[in-house]
Formats: structure tokens, sequence, C-alpha cells
């Protein structure tokens, strides 16, 4: 069906990977910004509020998204089995661990990292900072000084799920190897069960429907996700010099892969999708803020608040890494697969959020 596109895709792959992803990352920074979409504030909206509707925004979000990658694999034009989430190679330790430090690290940073892009865009210095530190700690987690004790710890946790029968880590997976049903009916059926589940969840409450902001952030960053999905799929080119990465919408990685592009901007012959979704989201933030008329330089408030601020940068780079991805990168992108690993990593980010907000209150 878009057999015209892909061809013009892969045939200037640079172009719209560039492009695309400013074009995806400044509407991502946009709508975060002006809809005040957080996944760390909404885990502080429930727990001091009890206000569940940014917390069913983040969830109706993935919803979107697991729908929109269902209808681009019924097109034929994506199949999330190529993505990193749905390998048999089961790191259940760093998916508990990594969610769980990263959303410690979230609270003590006042934000996760897609927040601190539009933050940072709208000309607060201390997400800045935390920019920088998350993809420093990043690239220190995938080959650097922490890389070698990573690769140790999450092998004592590492389960090859092709040792029990299964192709992958989906729910589709499971679903067929505890029922022994076909793998296409299999994935259909788990599709209908969690997306059915997550609608459910989100809409069967009256404040969240009363809440059209809300129900903008999560259906529109939903279909962003499935739109990154989308455009790296069609530049997918066996033939191609410089391959594209299957990916969508995450940051951790990608925040060091941007303070390497602008240090070595001579080395790289065009911008990669993820750097462009960072600029493009810092971009949108400072529209935002322009909309909003919230554009002013912030700073930190004093050594506790800038130490504190530090080591949850370091805690998201090195809990992003663990988990494969950060609140947008695994609770959006990650979950539109159906990958077991990706829920495994909310779950244990929402808790994580939740242990950092005790953290906080204690040493007030």
């Amino acid at each position: 069906m878009l057999d015209g596109l892909r061809d013009s895709v892969i045939e200037a792959p640079a172009f719209y990977m560039m492009y695309g992803g400013l074009l995806i990352g400044t509407l991502l920074g946009a709508i975060v910004y002006l809809t005040n979409f957080c996944a760390m504030g909404s885990v502080s909206d429930f727990m001091n509020f009890g206000d569940w509707r940014r917390f069913r925004s983040w969830v109706l979000a993935g919803a979107t998204a697991v729908v929109g990658v269902f209808i681009l694999k019924s097109m034929g034009e994506f199949n999330p089995r190529d993505s990193i989430f749905l390998t048999p190679n089961f790191t259940w330790i760093g998916f508990i661990s990594g969610g769980f430090i990263f959303g410690i690290g979230m609270v003590l940073s006042a934000g996760c990292v897609s927040r601190n892009l539009v933050r940072a865009g709208s000309g607060d210095l201390r997400s800045l900072i935390v920019l920088v530190v998350v993809g420093i700690f990043a690239f220190m987690t995938i080959g650097g000084l922490i890389g070698p004790w990573r690769v140790l710890f999450v092998d004592l946790g590492t389960t090859n799920l092709a040792d029990m029968g299964m192709a992958g880590q989906g729910f589709g997976d499971l679903l067929g190897a505890l029922t022994g049903l076909e793998t296409e009916k299999a994935e259909l059926y788990a599709f209908i069960l969690v997306a059915g589940l997550m609608l459910a969840y989100v809409f069967l409450n009256k404040k969240f429907l009363a809440s059209p902001t809300h129900i903008f952030a999560g259906v529109s960053i939903g279909i962003l996700a499935t739109a990154g999905w989308l455009l790296t799929s069609l530049a997918q080119d066996d033939f191609a010099d410089v391959p594209v990465a299957l990916t969508s919408l995450t940051f951790v990685q990608p925040a060091g892969n941007t303070l390497d592009y602008l240090m070595r901007f001579t080395a790289y012959e065009s911008m990669a999708f993820p750097v462009a979704v960072v600029l493009g989201t810092l971009l949108g933030g400072f529209l935002g803020s322009l909309v909003k008329r919230d554009t002013q330089v912030r700073g930190f408030n004093g050594g506790k608040d800038t130490a504190t601020n530090i080591i949850g940068a370091a805690m998201m780079g090195i809990g992003g890494v663990l988990a494969l991805g950060c609140t947008l990168g695994q609770g959006v992108t990650g979950v539109s697969t159906l990958a077991m690993g990706s829920f495994i990593t909310f779950a244990f980010l929402v808790i994580g959020g939740m242990v950092g907000m005790k953290v906080m209150e204690w040493t007030a």
C-alpha cells in the first residue's frame, strides 16, 4: 500500500530520517509541554492527590501504539519481530532492575528524559545538565566503564525462551506456547486481550472521559510512536551501505548519541532518526513554552538540589540501558509490540517512581 513512499525513503533515507525524526520529535515536545504529559508527574498525582488521569493518559499512549502497530502489521508495513523488543533473549533481571532504578531516578531529576528535554527547550538549565549526565552514563553503561559489569549482571538473569519453544517474548508467543494455538491466531487473541484491557482501564473512568487534554495527549503520543515505527520500517533496505535502525520513540541511549553527534558532527554523514527525535523534542518544548509564554532561564536551587538531580540523571542513564528503554522507550514504544519485557519494565518504572517519591519525602 505504501510501496511508493517506501521507494522514496529507501532512495533518500538520510533525508527522511532527519526531517521525519525532527517533525515527530517537535510534535512530541510541543504536545508534552502543552498537555503537561509526564510519567513522573502521573505517579506523583495518584500518590499525593488520588488523581489517576495522567497515569491513564500514559497507558492510553501505550494502548494507542499497540493498536497502531497491529494495523501496520496487518497492512504488511511493519514486523514487530524485527525490533529489539521481541527477541527470545528474555533479560528479566534488566527489565526489573533497570525499570526500578530509572523510576527512582526520574523522581530525583523531577521528570524522565523526555520531560527534561521539553523543559530544557523552555530554558531550564537544570534539565540541560540532567540530559548531559543521562547521555554520559548511558554510554558508560553500554560500552564504557560500567559496560562489563552490566554484561555480567544481565547474564545472571537472562532466559533464552527459544529453549522453551517460544520464538520471542511477545504475549502471543506465550499464549501459543500455553495453548498450542497457531502463531497468527495466538498473536491476534493476545492483541485483543491486552489492548482491550488497557483501553477498558482507560475509558471506564468518568473523570478521565471528562478530560479531553489527557485523552488527546495519550492518543497523539501513541500515534507518534506508531509513526516512528512506520518511518524507520519503510527505510529497511538489505542493500543499504548504512542500515537504518528499526526504532521509534526512545530517549536514553539517544541522549548519548546526540552528545556524540554534536561533538563529532563532521564524522557523521547524516543525522540518525533517534538523534533527530531528541533535537526535535527539544525544539518542540521551546515552541510549547512560547505558546504558553513560559520561556525563561531556570537554575538549580542550591547544592542539594544539584546533587539530587545529577544522581537521578545517572540512575536514569544506567537504568534505561539495563531496561532497554525509558518511560516512552519501553512504556509506549516497547509496549506497542506486546513484549512481556516491556510490560514488566513499565510496572517497575511505576514501582521505582513510587519509591522515589517516598525517598524525596524522607530527605526533604
